[in-house]
């Protein structure tokens, strides 16, 4: 199964509803590609102006290093001069926390999903819903 636009806009439609069923503050969702390109992006009404940029950043960073957003925290608290060189490289575009989830299918990684705007394991949470509801393997690491 590929990621189409159709599956990221229901990975968005899912991981909105879920913030908002669970009373979460206003959550904003990127969608990427394997190859971290941006397929679809979604915010809530009433979110920071900077949140696109997390949302790309925690899903880029997945993307870019292959591993799930709770996997690049714990590798930024061991290794923290590691994760501030990967940033550097990545032109600060890599945000090191949960809410960075990747999409896998039968083939592996065919994207990402970054959930910004509540604490970041609730962000996890909503991502790993809409991946699965999807169709998809959340796999954060």
């Amino acid at each position: 199964m590929s990621l189409t636009l159709e599956k990221a806009q229901e990975i968005i439609l899912t991981v909105l509803s879920e913030g908002n069923a669970s009373g979460f503050k206003p959550l904003t969702v990127a969608v990427l590609d394997a190859g971290g390109h941006l397929k679809a992006m979604a915010r809530s009404d009433g979110t920071s102006t900077l949140r696109p940029k997390m949302a790309h950043g925690k899903a880029h960073g997945c993307i870019a290093l292959g591993l799930g957003g709770r996997a690049i925290y714990k590798r930024a608290q061991e290794q923290p001069y590691f994760i501030q060189a990967m940033n550097s490289l990545a032109d600060g575009a890599l945000v090191p926390v949960q809410g960075g989830v990747l999409i896998r299918d039968g083939s592996g990684i065919i994207g990402a999903v970054g959930v910004t705007g509540d604490t970041s394991e609730n962000d996890e949470a909503c991502a790993i819903a809409g991946i699965e509801a999807a169709g998809f393997v959340a796999d954060a690491g």
